[in-house]
């Protein structure tokens, strides 16, 4: 059966263990990163092997599957939480951040490199979320000092790191403007203006015309229809993970309405979103 918590926010520690048994080959419910300190051997993520070694973070998110095959006893600590940890924001006060947290949440869900280590764009980088890892795990252990804010406040700035050290996209064509328009476009997913073709013609400093062309011929699918498919892929992670209606979805991700994103969600799975929805909370 699948594993599940019963905090909104879990940390364990292991130390030099050369067996971890709790995580085997089961599919979590809940997100997950791991702080690898030391040690070496391999982490099955859903069938795919990578070899891990010392001071490497990786990402884990619902349904996963993962087991560790030690052969170097190993010292890890893992954050398990549900996006509920944040989802009591309920005042106005707290929405935007809210939604901050979550957006940097399904930058882990759609990172192509996420079944490997991340990979940390500077060294500043790997020591600050090792070091806010330990003022987590301080916190978290502590009976006299444990604060729901610090613990909240601590885990947004790990994921504030991991998310912009997540590459978006993977491809075989080693082509650095076709990686920083994806991820132009990725991170600009909620704001429309920005991507229309002559916002991304003037970014990347092309025609309007030959960045629709470029832009097809890397990724084989044209420039209009990649976006209303990664928007389709930001609709369907809140369909799961949050509580969000089908109208406050449509609204964030620039559908003109409710009924639109319906009929656009039902060329991508075949339903409209809001069937999609209700099928989820009654397979619960």
């Amino acid at each position: 059966m699948p594993r599940t918590i019963f905090k909104n926010i879990v940390i364990q520690h292991f130390e030099k263990v050369t067996s971890l048994a709790f995580c085997q080959y089961t599919p979590i419910r809940f997100f997950e990163i791991l702080f690898i300190k030391e040690g070496s051997g391999t982490l099955v993520i859903n069938k795919h092997r990578v070899e891990y070694q010392e001071n490497q973070v990786f990402i884990l998110i619902p349904n996963d599957e993962y087991n560790f095959e030690i052969e170097k006893p190993t010292t890890v600590s893992a954050i398990k939480f549900l996006n509920s940890f944040f989802g009591d924001m309920l005042s106005n006060e707290y929405e935007i951040q809210r939604k901050q947290w979550f957006k940097k949440i399904e930058t882990i869900l759609h990172g192509a490199d996420r079944t490997s280590n991340l990979d940390f764009r500077s060294k500043s980088d790997e020591n600050s979320i090792f070091l806010l890892f330990t003022v987590l795990r301080n916190e978290y252990n502590e009976e006299n000092l444990v604060s729901e804010a610090v613990l909240k406040s601590t885990l947004h700035s790990i994921l504030h790191i991991i998310s912009r050290n997540v590459s978006f996209v993977y491809s075989d064509i080693k082509d650095s403007k076709i990686q920083s328009i994806i991820n132009y476009i990725h991170y600009h997913i909620h704001d429309s203006e920005k991507l229309s073709k002559k916002a991304l013609a003037d970014q990347f400093y092309m025609s309007e015309n030959y960045i629709s062309e470029y832009f097809k011929n890397k990724m084989g699918i044209g420039l209009k229809k990649y976006i209303i498919n990664y928007k389709l892929k930001m609709a369907e992670t809140r369909l799961k993970y949050t509580n969000l209606t089908v109208s406050e979805i449509a609204q964030e991700l620039g559908f003109t309405d409710s009924s639109h994103l319906d009929k656009t969600f039902i060329s991508y799975k075949g339903m409209a979103a809001r069937t999609f929805q209700a099928n989820l909370k009654t397979s619960k």
